[in-house]
């Protein structure tokens, strides 16, 4: 049994900052104009991959060490001097003491998350009802644009124009000991997902279809064949973060992920 407490609190924020970090190593490599950059401090770490990116914020405060002024005071210089806005991704188990800060330093919440976990070992994965139109594969090297192009076509549609979409997926196709993979509907490729593994814990990531192949059940076969894929490299536990309350939430319910909290994005407002 894992219980939702500090220590399962502390594996999947770190999973997720060690995400980041290696996300902003791939930027610097793919696009090294931008600066990317990212630090430590007091165990909480801070991402810069440019002012408007969704990746520049910080995950861990006040989980791995209590939270000084001196911290915040590093934390916040760290954006500042790169033009960039103060964010931190809180789970509640950091504590009031955490919130309280934020709030008389002139932070507001922003955003709320559902950071979902489930156990990993052999027969976790119920099969899917067979789609034999759908297969479901890892990527092989020279189809990382492809992958890109597929990703950014099912996130079309948001808020973030389509060629940021694009750059972006670039860089997560490129970000190391990632596993890409692509879900193919009669031979054409329609779907994708992504699979980091550190520190044995599996974050479920870049699920995207392409808007005239969805409800063809290809996202239900990319968890599939990723949560195998993660206990054949020794994972134990998967993850998933996703807006509370929507869609992509009651989907990974469905498919056995409990909620372990509710995050709080938080961000300092212009002094």
């Amino acid at each position: 049994m894992i219980y939702a407490d500090l220590e399962l609190a502390r594996r999947l924020e770190r999973t997720e900052a060690l995400a980041g970090a290696s996300f902003v190593e791939a930027r610097r490599r793919v696009s090294p104009e931008k600066a990317a950059e990212w630090i430590e401090a007091a165990g909480t770490y801070a991402m810069f991959d440019g002012p408007a990116s969704p990746v520049t914020q910080t995950f861990g405060l006040g989980l791995f060490a209590e939270t000084a002024a001196v911290d915040l005071d590093r934390l916040e210089s760290f954006f500042h001097e790169r033009g960039a806005p103060v964010c931190h991704e809180v789970s509640p188990l950091a504590g009031i003491p955490v919130a309280d800060m934020l709030a008389q330093r002139g932070y507001r919440p922003i955003e709320f998350t559902s950071v979902m976990y489930q156990p990993l070992s052999s027969g976790t994965v119920s099969p899917s009802p067979p789609n034999p139109r759908l297969r479901t594969r890892l990527i092989v090297q020279g189809e990382e644009e492809l992958w890109s192009q597929i990703s950014a076509r099912g996130w079309a549609g948001q808020s973030a124009p389509a060629e940021s979409l694009l750059e972006f997926s670039r860089v997560v196709a490129s970000t190391n000991a990632s596993l890409a993979f692509f879900a193919h509907l009669d031979g054409e490729p329609i779907a994708t997902g992504m699979l980091l593994c550190p520190e044995r814990v599996a974050l479920f990531a870049g699920a995207a279809t392409i808007p005239e192949a969805r409800n063809q059940g290809a996202q239900r076969a990319l968890l599939e064949i990723r949560m195998n894929t993660a206990v054949a490299r020794g994972c134990d536990l998967g993850m998933i973060c996703a807006e509370s309350g929507s869609v992509s939430q009651r989907n990974a319910e469905r498919q056995g992920f409990r909620i372990a909290y509710t995050r709080t994005k938080w961000l300092l407002q212009k002094r």
